[in-house]
């Protein structure tokens, strides 16, 4: 087997902050420590903080007044913040800056008297808390059907916004039906889909033709992870998204095959080469370290 083992993969700038930031926090003030829902959306990760008497949590109401509160990556809603301020709770915020730019953009649409079309998947942590900013105002939808079907009185301004770990092609294909049905639709100032996922994505793209099957490391719960694996089934090759070395089923790989590893945002370097040593073992593979883009960003530790 031949394994192309592709560049850039796994953590992005923004969990890298929240994690960094969680150690820190963890390290200055002790245990226990509370955070607002995972941290990211990576078992591996979480499992690693629990074991240092760190608590996710998803409901305000069980932390004790007065303690300190870590919100995760994919920001919350006012609601929360509120619930926060009443209990006394001193927070530090994890959120990643690209997914407070969208919160930012949502508000003042809103303020503005746009309704505001928010493409991504109803439910996720990011989604919830965007909506919460103007729920009067946003309709979430994730499907160019679900677009198709959205109707406004004519003269109500309309925007849209799209969640940060979307695959580029799917929401374009839902951006082409929005512009069509409402010829004066107001894009977002800047791009919503992070740089990251897109490069993730871009990097997989260019190496399909080259590969035989593709192997994505990620949790289920990873929008980004899942966006990786549909890209790759989608040009109709074998394509598996596994959270750990346990979940790799030799029957669905051969040695005769080129196999591509790409890992989500959230997903740990040192599960991908575990994944990586238990394919060369198996299938007596070599490695090949391919970078398509270089990834240099880096931001700032929120207040801790």
């Amino acid at each position: 087997m031949k394994i192309i083992l592709v560049s850039p993969r796994g953590f992005c700038a923004g969990v890298n902050r929240a994690i960094s930031a969680l150690h820190k926090a963890r390290e200055q003030y002790g245990a226990p420590f509370y955070v607002f829902h995972e941290i990211v959306h990576n078992t591996w990760v979480v499992q690693d903080f629990q074991n240092r008497d760190v608590h996710f949590i998803n409901s305000i109401e069980e932390i004790p007044d007065n303690s300190r509160i870590m919100f995760s990556a994919h920001g919350v809603s006012p609601k929360i913040r509120e619930r926060c301020a009443a209990k006394k709770l001193k927070v530090i915020d994890a959120t990643c800056p690209l997914v407070t730019r969208i919160h930012t953009q949502a508000v003042r649409l809103a303020e503005d008297g746009f309704r505001i079309i928010l493409i991504g998947h109803a439910g996720h942590d990011e989604i919830v808390g965007i909506v919460e900013e103007a729920p009067e105002a946003i309709s979430v939808i994730c499907s160019p059907e679900e677009a198709e079907k959205l109707s406004f009185a004519p003269d109500v301004p309309i925007a849209y916004l799209t969640q940060t770990t979307l695959s580029a092609e799917a929401a374009q294909k839902i951006i082409d039906v929005l512009k069509r049905k409402f010829p004066n639709l107001r894009p977002p100032k800047t791009g919503c889909i992070c740089f990251a996922t897109q490069n993730r994505q871009n990097a997989i793209r260019e190496l399909l033709p080259e590969v035989d099957a593709v192997l994505i490391v990620g949790s289920p719960n990873s929008s980004n992870s899942q966006r990786l694996r549909e890209l790759a089934s989608g040009r109709n090759l074998p394509a598996f998204l596994v959270d750990g070395p346990n979940d790799v089923k030799p029957e669905w790989f051969s040695s005769e095959q080129t196999l591509l590893i790409s890992a989500g945002a959230s997903a740990p370097e040192c599960v991908v080469q575990t994944i990586v040593e238990k394919l060369k073992t198996l299938f007596q593979a070599e490695v090949e370290e391919r970078n398509v883009v270089s990834e240099s960003l880096q931001f700032r530790l929120p207040d801790i």
